[in-house]
């Protein structure tokens, strides 16, 4: 199985090795000469001290569904005029016996992922009489600048771009909610998959009107994930020796779960499905069971479902399958 992720990973030839850059600018607006480690740590202490504010979503005026394409300004402004533009596709279910649905799902696909990837999971929540919103990540798609070939700008050796391209993510991901609670839902579910499933905790986390979640491939850290994962070697050969794992795990603890899993239990008991890979690795499997034990320490509503595959293989059959029926009969018991 390692064999075959490896195979997977070496498929994929166009990974750039980008410079190391501390990216201030990015998450403070005046720097002033200061050490930037400095800086770094003093913005990880505002965020985790207030992060309701950090992760907090403005209003939204300019929600547009346009056939099943929705748009809107995204929260956050990035130098990339294509990446402020918000959007999502719509799957809405068909009414029942007359009733309109009041179940959605907000969907969060993996890092680099192609537009079709995670519809199929769509129409199969829309069988079940679940509607479903696929979100578009940051850096994805249409929002991908032209001189980008991957979504590099979400996670990259730029320090301060890649929390700010996180926090772009959970916000949009809030807005997604946002839009369907203004269309009537009133029972909103979860699900992120790889990077996804990480921006979709931090939602999570920061959200109550998300009654359920499933995180597909889980780990603690951002940091750990860029500095050991197989998907991320060239993530982290671009930061060499400018500094540690533990510094880079420290600057990054805003964006990484693990420290938002203490605000679950004052949230009321959501259930939430970790489904993991035995042989990932890209979320290498120590990092999987150290998050797992977190969460079961805080006496949370979690089930954990081991599949026997990797990272990349969950997308084959027939672990595609078995992935998709855990993932649907979640959501048809707890929406």
């Amino acid at each position: 199985m390692h064999r075959r992720e490896r195979a997977y990973y070496d498929r994929d030839n166009n990974r750039v090795v980008r410079p190391f850059e501390w990216g201030l600018p990015f998450v403070v607006d005046h720097v002033n000469g200061h050490d930037p480690r400095d800086v770094l740590r003093q913005h990880t202490e505002n965020a985790l001290r207030a992060s309701d504010e950090f992760y907090a979503l403005p209003a939204i005026n300019d929600f547009n569904l346009d056939g099943d394409q929705l748009t809107w300004t995204s929260a956050v402004h990035t130098a990339a005029v294509e990446n402020n533009l918000a959007r999502a596709r719509f799957f809405p279910a068909k009414p029942r016996n007359g009733r309109r649905p009041h179940r959605a799902v907000v969907v969060v696909p993996q890092w680099n992922a192609q537009p079709e990837s995670h519809v199929e999971a769509c129409r199969i929540f829309n069988l079940l009489g679940i509607s479903a919103l696929r979100l578009t990540v940051p850096y994805h798609q249409e929002r991908r600048p032209p001189e980008l070939e991957r979504a590099d700008h979400l996670v990259s050796p730029n320090v301060g771009r890649t929390i700010q391209s996180f926090r772009q993510g959970v916000l949009d991901t809030r807005a997604a909610v946002r839009w369907l609670t203004n269309a009537g839902y009133d029972r909103i579910g979860i699900l992120g998959t790889s990077i996804g499933s990480c921006i979709s905790f931090l939602a999570f986390a920061h959200d109550q009107q998300i009654v359920a979640g499933t995180f597909n491939h889980v780990s603690g850290y951002v940091a750990d994930v860029a500095w050991h994962g197989l998907s991320t070697r060239h993530v982290r050969e671009g930061f060499a020796d400018h500094l540690t794992l533990e510094e880079l795990r420290e600057y990054w603890s805003p964006i990484s779960p693990v420290p938002f899993i203490p605000r679950l239990p004052a949230m009321g008991r959501r259930p939430m499905r970790f489904i993991s890979a035995r042989y990932d690795l890209t979320f290498p499997v120590k990092l999987t069971h150290e998050v797992i034990a977190e969460v079961r320490g805080h006496d949370l509503p979690l089930d954990v479902v081991w599949l026997p595959c990797g990272h990349y293989t969950t997308g084959e059959m027939p672990w595609k399958a078995i992935d998709a029926w855990k993932i649907a009969t979640f959501f048809r018991k707890h929406l």
